[in-house]
């Protein structure tokens, strides 16, 4: 059996930035579970997405998430490289610009908006993410500190360390300075005890100070339990982040870039977008650049 598919960069304008992802735009429709976790495992990428027609017609393509580890109900660079990778191979209809798309995911429908350069080439895509859900509030901030190999001085004071979902849970950590960030190494046997097997597993730690003067925050994430010892960008976290900084006044804007990957030199740039109705979160987007990298060949069995 052979299985093509595309290579492309996400939330990058760059070749070599961004995060990379595997797009199998035509599996075969019997493709087993197991298989597709055996190539995100052999391709080792922080995610492989696999295409499939969709369950109910009034929507584009079910999708597969999985990364070396896990599958995924849901995640943002897959999605938003999926999309783009449709547009760039013309499977896209757009009009006056724009085209749309509703992939079925284990959240249930995201819809997708693509936007086209002038001469059709795919430009911007737009993915509107489930409403966040703020969850549990961890107290252990000298744990957490030590587990990250910072010092309870490097957390702010007055935001909490909180999980927050959008249909993949990540526990929010958010420290003072650009340079604590850069310290930050996670600690695998303190994970373990504190976090490993709860909502809090996948750690995202997050400040303000920036390296684009553009920029609403700078993260980096470690998922060890999706076996991604860290990723350089991650969408699925990017929505409840910009919630996150607006709900505990990090941020005051309701459009906001993110900065993400700097430190393993994978340069990443997330764009979010929160609609409010009073205080409450009305709508979630999160958008990005692409660039296709090439393709490849599988031969299985």
């Amino acid at each position: 059996m052979r299985l093509d598919y595309h290579l492309l960069d996400v939330f990058s304008e760059r070749q070599f930035g961004g995060n990379q992802l595997a797009v199998f735009s035509e599996p075969p429709l019997d493709l087993p579970g197991t298989t597709m976790q055996q190539i995100a495992r052999e391709l080792n990428l922080s995610e492989s997405v696999f295409l499939f027609p969709p369950e109910d017609r009034a929507r584009d393509y079910r999708l597969r998430i999985f990364t070396p580890a896990a599958e995924l109900p849901m995640a943002g660079h897959p999605t938003v490289g999926a999309a783009y990778m449709l547009a760039w191979l013309g499977k896209v209809e757009s009009a006056h610009g724009v085209g749309k798309l509703v992939f079925e995911e284990g959240v249930g429908p995201i819809a997708v908006t693509i936007e086209f350069h002038a001469d059709g080439r795919p430009h911007l895509v737009w993915m509107r993410q489930p409403l966040p859900q703020f969850l549990d509030i961890f107290h252990e901030r000298g744990e957490i500190a030590d587990m990250l190999s910072l010092t309870e001085s490097d957390l702010i004071e007055g935001a909490p360390m909180q999980v927050v979902s959008s249909g993949l849970p990540f526990l929010y950590v958010p420290v003072n300075s650009l340079a604590a960030v850069k310290r930050v190494e996670l600690k695998l046997d303190p994970w373990r005890r504190l976090l490993a097997g709860s909502a809090a597993e996948n750690v995202f730690v997050t400040t303000t100070e920036t390296v684009h003067a553009n920029a609403a925050a700078h993260s980096r994430m470690f998922a060890p339990a999706l076996g991604i010892s860290e990723d350089p960008a991650t969408g699925s976290a990017s929505g409840p982040l910009g919630a996150y900084l607006l709900r505990y006044g990090l941020a005051q804007a309701n459009c906001m870039v993110c900065e993400q990957g700097f430190e393993m030199g994978r340069p990443s740039i997330i764009q979010v977008r929160i609609a409010r109705r009073g205080a409450d979160i009305a709508r979630v987007e999160i958008g990005g650049q692409c660039v296709a990298m090439g393709y490849g060949r599988l031969l299985i069995g």
